[in-house]
């Protein structure tokens, strides 16, 4: 990969493990404990389609992915791949690259506060006394910490992060599924609330599909593990198993999990607000909302240290292209990108201030668009794999390990899916606004890098130029 790093390296410090918890951890969010009874209560249990529905153009994506990160190593994964496939094109690498990068970047930095904030909320149940900004601050600044350290001490929080998120799955699956076939005391083996309450499909397949919307953003962070295979000792073997394991995963988290809350608790109920804590009363177990608040907590913590972690790396390809000031791309001499973490930490302090000080104007623009420019990221990795897919069927055959399915076919239901999905948001009233702030923040990009292009040629008609 061309770039420069001025000699600067990341360290290959993940191992093997650590890879696999994040590839694992990624796909369970704090939304599937907390959003997905929103989805639930508005789908009924065909809710279980709309997760469907999303997690497969999901692991679509995520096998694109894999099959570019195998075949081209690269640091920034997908925004490389964009600059890649789209290099032939004036200007086209460049521009891809451009939006690629910052907007995930600025998904993950709006995660931080967002994280940060819901994180001092939960801790709040247990020390209400507390200010939750108090609260809010320590967070961000044990887990910058963390990520200051190396990106061992990053792997390792989030290695034990993960495991908690999927024990805790595993440990959901197994006791509902005792519970729903007769094997719990005092239950007896029923679908339950599955069929009930106006059937599977209460409301008909329009809630469905918004739904499948509204689900899009629970699964994202699945792609965190090809940004870290730049620093794992196996990257290769480590995203060519997260690839390969990813429909394993989203069929057993979340379509499992999600299968068991409806057969649990009715759709309908007031219960729906935290869904996993009335499936756990539903079973009798006690102490369940103590239980599920500290299930949640982790998966808060783990996306935010993950957002810190994926935020500055993604800053730090940028500056390798010049796409971010270079002065952004120092590493410590422990291979951490030290400037990119700091200001990804200092936006999310801004933003946490902005949750309290204006949380109906300026937090609320940040939450209501984050989530429309993490759909575009994936249209655009689903076109840079059309590209790239072709062209490395003609350059390096023999690079192709990992094959993306049924190609190009599904690669065009993957970005037909995804648009649907956009086209979708501007028909469902709680949509139009989150599509319309996403617009907003792409074309804001758009023009920042019109405004650097002209700045580029005035200053310098070098095209070798750096900022």
């Amino acid at each position: 990969m061309a770039g420069h790093d001025n000699g600067a390296k990341l360290h290959s410090s993940l191992k093997q493990r650590h890879m696999s918890m994040i590839a694992l951890g990624g796909v369970i969010g704090a939304g599937l404990f907390v959003g997905s009874g929103v989805v639930v209560h508005a789908a009924g249990p065909a809710a279980v389609l709309s997760f469907l529905i999303t997690g497969a153009l999901v692991v679509l994506v995520m096998r694109m992915l894999g099959e570019m990160a195998c075949a081209l190593p690269a640091v920034g994964s997908f925004y490389e791949y964009a600059r890649m496939a789209f290099s032939d094109k004036p200007v086209g690498g460049e521009l891809a690259g451009f939006l690629t990068g910052w907007m995930y970047w600025y998904f993950w930095v709006i995660v931080v506060a967002v994280e940060a904030v819901a994180g001092a909320n939960l801790i709040q149940f247990w020390l209400p006394d507390i200010p939750a900004w108090a609260i809010s601050l320590v967070l961000l600044v044990v887990l910058t910490l963390t990520n200051l350290v190396s990106v061992a001490s990053y792997g390792e929080f989030e290695f034990w992060f993960a495991s908690i998120k999927v024990a805790a799955i595993v440990v959901f699956l197994f006791l509902g599924g005792l519970f729903v076939f007769g094997m719990w005391p005092g239950a007896v083996a029923s679908t339950g609330h599955l069929l009930s309450h106006g059937g599977f499909m209460p409301n008909g397949i329009g809630p469905v599909m918004a739904g499948a919307v509204a689900a899009t953003g629970f699964y994202f962070g699945a792609e965190i593990v090809t940004i870290a295979a730049a620093e794992a000792a196996e990257p290769q073997q480590a995203v060519a198993r997260a690839t390969n394991s990813v429909i394993g995963r989203v069929l057993f988290f979340y379509i499992g999990s999600i299968l068991l809350v409806v057969m649990l608790v009715p759709w309908n109920s007031a219960g729906m607000a935290t869904p996993y804590v009335s499936a756990l009363e539903a079973m009798r177990i006690p102490a369940a909302a103590h239980i599920m608040n500290a299930v949640v907590l982790t998966a808060v913590l783990s996306a935010l240290n993950s957002g810190l972690y994926a935020s500055s790396r993604m800053l730090f390809a940028l500056t390798r292209r010049g796409d971010a000031p270079r002065s952004l791309a120092k590493l410590n001499s422990r291979g951490v990108p030290v400037r990119a973490i700091l200001v990804g930490t200092l936006f999310g302090y801004a933003a946490v201030v902005m949750s309290y000080v204006s949380p109906d104007t300026v937090f609320a623009f940040l939450v209501n668009s984050y989530g429309t420019v993490a759909i575009f990221v994936y249209v655009l990795i689903a076109f840079s794999q059309l590209r790239l897919r072709k062209r490395l069927e003609r350059e390096a055959p023999g690079k192709l390990k990992v094959r993306m399915w049924c190609f190009p076919y599904l690669t065009w239901v993957a970005i037909f899916g995804m648009l649907s999905i956009v086209g979708a948001m501007a028909f469902i009233p709680d949509q139009r606004t989150p599509l319309a702030l996403g617009i907003v923040s792409l074309t804001v990009l758009l023009v920042a890098f019109t405004v650097r292009s002209i700045w580029r040629k005035l200053r310098s008609p070098d095209p070798g130029y750096e900022m």
